[in-house]
């Protein structure tokens, strides 16, 4: 058996690797990469292997920077299933196809941009004499239907007939819904066959709802392998979900290799129980000024565990009740989601608020935005409201808009409550953010640079690590010391280098032998 590290190595997103026996090739994850559009874009397009030689997938969990490119791999051939838990493929349902919308949409506006730009050009040398807002909306008549909604069938047309080279997405949403008929969704905790002679058997990762560490064990000439995958391993004494699995079964507890994430291998978080408080101290303040609090998050997990701390200081009238906006259609549909499975629950969200009949996600000031119309008004509003929208890393999606028309106020806030990976627009946001506040917000802000156009970063910018999914240094290794597997060898993948080497160094001198993979890199067990 060999392993091959091909995503999320050295670097936070697009988690992928693949185990070969000599008689399967099991792929472990198929993520998209998130950063800069022409890296990803480059990246994300062209799969490091043909995916017909892919017996099965095995899907961690649903967060796109681990599931975004499973699309491309059924769409190029894959002829396996996808196992996950039930969890992780309701959550797919929506999560896959608003991916492809969102490729679709962004494809379609930058498409929109570029045609406008070239009519702007030609109509400015025409020698009509009209004037520039003239002009403009001449072109707008000609690309748009109403005030929102483009004209496709224009914008196609003119691409083709100026012989511009039009954006397309990686998949459609067509793409998407064919993709998802390849899951198979299984409990926490029971062997399910996934190759010739190899088993994969879930536990709980405590990272997000139905997310998994795998063990994979596979029997081949006579020896036997065991490769445990945490995905990504969540925090411990968090609200709403359980904790990471410490306890496996005795059947399990032999690992040849671990192959670990590394997110913040040598950072700490603020405490669990801080989370509530640190929460409540900046919804007050940004309401003492008048503002606006902008929570670009993450459609799963995330969002609800907002909602669920939000309620929670609106039940102990510890904050004003101001109204809460989920501008996401997506958030809308995975909280769904999460009421359909309580069963994950951790037993402080049973007595908190289950037993009593109380959903912990819908509470009276909670409203879901639905339509673009209604989205634009929100983002037009001036009385202080909350607003989470996604996407997490500010990289697609609602919150580029709500971002535009907020960050340049000083009243306002933008908060950031998880891992914003390199190159991200939510990674500039928060270092030059971080670097205003710390110069005492003298001179100029620092300019920012979304959906082609510099706006002022004038906005507050706070970072609570307290909400993060992903455990610190110390809960890694408490997962690590504290489990009862007997490891003989960690890989360590899905965190920035300094990250990634920094905890390599730690595990070092603590005993263990330990490896950080390069893109491609192949490893041996014997």
């Amino acid at each position: 058996m060999h392993v091959t590290f091909y995503g999320a190595v050295r670097e936070v997103t697009g988690s992928m690797h693949m185990i070969t026996t000599s008689q399967d090739n099991i792929l472990l994850d198929c993520g998209m990469y998130q950063g800069r559009r022409k890296d990803a874009d480059r990246k994300n397009r062209v799969l490091p292997f043909d995916p017909g030689i892919i017996t099965n997938v095995i899907l961690s969990h649903a967060h796109i920077d681990h599931s975004g490119r499973i699309p491309l791999l059924t769409k190029e051939g894959l002829k396996g299933r996808i196992i996950s838990t039930r969890a992780t493929a309701d959550a797919c349902d929506y999560l896959l196809p608003d991916s492809a919308h969102i490729q679709e949409s962004d494809a379609n506006y930058l498409n929109y941009k570029m045609v406008r730009n070239v009519l702007s050009k030609i109509k400015s040398g025409s020698g009509k004499g009209k004037g520039g807002q003239d002009r403009v909306k001449d072109i707008q008549k000609i690309l748009k239907k109403g005030k929102h909604n483009l004209n496709l069938d224009a914008i196609n047309e003119l691409a083709a007939e100026y012989h511009l080279e039009a954006v397309l997405p990686m998949y459609s949403t067509k793409d998407a819904n064919h993709a998802l008929t390849f899951f198979d969704g299984i409990p926490y905790e029971k062997p399910v066959a996934v190759g010739n002679n190899s088993v994969c058997t879930l536990y709980d990762a405590g990272h997000i709802l139905g997310s998994a560490i795998s063990i994979i064990k596979s029997n081949n000439n006579g020896k036997r392998h065991a490769v445990c995958f945490t995905g990504d391993i969540g925090r411990f004494d968090k609200p709403i979900l359980e904790d990471p699995t410490l306890d496996f079964a005795k059947e399990d507890r032999d690992i040849d290799l671990l192959i670990m994430e590394s997110t913040y291998g040598d950072r700490f978080h603020d405490p669990v129980v801080d989370m509530a408080p640190l929460l409540k101290k900046v919804i007050n303040d940004t309401v003492e000024r008048g503002g606006t609090l902008l929570i670009p998050s993450f459609a799963f997990g995330r969002t609800q565990e907002l909602l669920y701390v939000i309620h929670e200081l609106y039940n102990n009238n510890e904050v004003p009740r101001i109204p809460v906006y989920v501008d996401s259609p997506l958030a809308t549909r995975i909280t769904k989601v999460f009421g359909e499975h309580p069963e994950m629950y951790d037993r402080e969200t049973h007595d908190d608020f289950l037993v009593n009949g109380d959903n912990p996600f819908m509470f009276s000031q909670l409203n879901f935005t639905s339509s673009v119309e209604e989205s634009m008004a929100l983002m037009r509003e001036k009385k202080p409201h909350i607003v989470i929208s996604a996407s997490g890393m500010c990289e697609a999606g609602r919150i580029l808009h709500h971002l535009r028309y907020k960050m340049h106020d000083p009243k306002n806030t933008i908060l950031v409550v998880g891992y914003m990976a390199q190159h991200t627009l939510g990674r500039r946001i928060l270092e030059q953010g971080q670097l205003y506040a710390e110069s005492g917000r003298t001179g100029k802000p620092p300019r920012m640079r979304l959906l082609n156009k510099e706006y002022p970063l004038a906005a507050q910018v706070v970072k609570l690590g307290g909400f993060s999914a992903h455990g610190d240094k110390n809960e890694m290794l408490r997962f690590i010391e504290k489990s009862n597997l007997n490891i003989k060898k960690i890989a360590l993948v899905h965190g920035d280098e300094d990250q990634t080497l920094a905890f390599a160094d730690t595990l070092k001198s603590k005993g263990h032998d330990v490896m950080v993979p390069r893109v491609g890199e192949s490893l041996d067990l014997r």
